[in-house]
């Protein structure tokens, strides 16, 4: 492993890491943020296309990834709602550790992953961990009924946006496409979904994204998150880091999401709360590490 392989891993540090806050800061509802965040994304992924000469998949392959592009998009519709609720260095790892949980739960019962008793055990562990660290990073010194029952609500929503991340990961596996040139239909995806969701609420009343400015601001947070995809393809890649590493390497991203959410967006915490957060940030990444270690 070299240095040019970390640096590579280490870009959805970046990329993952600042687009909760950077999407936060912009500001918006939901509807503009992932608007603007597909159509970043799909600038992004249609340059990499451009100068990489990839085309398209064809038939059912450019079904399943187009749809994995949709669960990413409508998953992440509900994460952006639950910004505006407990802000994003809250929603961060709790929506990280569902993401863990259930990438972990599909390989074990989809792909057979972790073989054997001492495996299971180990990682039924790590899941538990990871459940736990998630509970430690929303931890309140001083409750208030208010906040308790907004936390209860975010996560409820959190764990059905699940599904979304688990068919954004879960549909490519039922194809031969490889990572880079399932990007593009990915982003396809969530262009679909951003649209129709922006339509949708126009007819309802609201006021249209898509002649919204914020919106078209949020084509930057777009671009973060898009680096960090494409990042993240290129460390997996066995000449690279290899899954395994790429995927622990992608996960320090919640540290950085999470504490540039307190810095700079002004969702505080109390001295003990910061250290108990600290420590839930360091079980989960810790945990994730054994998942893909087994």
């Amino acid at each position: 492993m070299n240095a040019t392989a970390i640096l590579i891993g280490l870009g959805p540090l970046i990329g993952w890491g600042l687009f909760p806050t950077l999407a936060s800061k912009i500001g918006g509802r939901p509807v503009d943020q992932i608007v603007g965040t597909a159509f970043g994304t799909f600038i992004f992924a249609l340059v990499v296309a451009m100068v990489n000469g990839l085309s398209l998949p064809t038939g059912w392959n450019l079904v399943l990834t187009i749809a994995s592009g949709i669960g990413w998009a409508s998953a992440e519709i509900i994460t952006f709602k639950s910004f505006a609720m407990i802000g994003s260095s809250r929603a961060m790892p709790i929506t990280t550790a569902f993401q863990l949980l259930g990438a972990s739960l599909w390989g074990v019962i989809a792909l057979g992953n972790w073989p054997g008793v001492t495996a299971k055990i180990v990682g039924g562990i790590a899941l538990i961990m990871i459940i736990f660290g998630a509970s430690l990073t929303v931890w309140s010194e001083h409750k208030t009924k208010e906040n308790s029952k907004l936390i209860t609500q975010a996560v409820g929503w959190l764990a059905v946006g699940e599904i979304g991340y688990w068919v954004y990961s879960a549909a490519p596996q039922a194809t031969p496409v490889d990572g880079m040139h399932a990007f593009l239909p990915q982003a396809i995806g969530m262009v679909i979904v951003g649209v129709v969701y922006a339509v949708f609420l126009s007819m309802k009343g609201e006021k249209s994204a898509l002649t919204e400015a914020v919106s078209y601001k949020q084509i930057i947070s777009g671009f973060f998150f898009a680096f960090a995809a494409l990042t993240y393809l290129i460390s997996a890649q066995p000449n690279m880091n290899g899954l395994a590493t790429g995927f622990i390497l992608s996960q320090t991203s919640v540290v950085l999401a999470t504490l540039t959410g307190i810095w700079f967006l002004g969702q505080k915490k109390t001295p003990k709360e910061m250290a108990v957060t600290i420590a839930g940030l360091v079980l989960i990444l810790v945990a994730a590490t054994i998942t893909v270690m087994i």
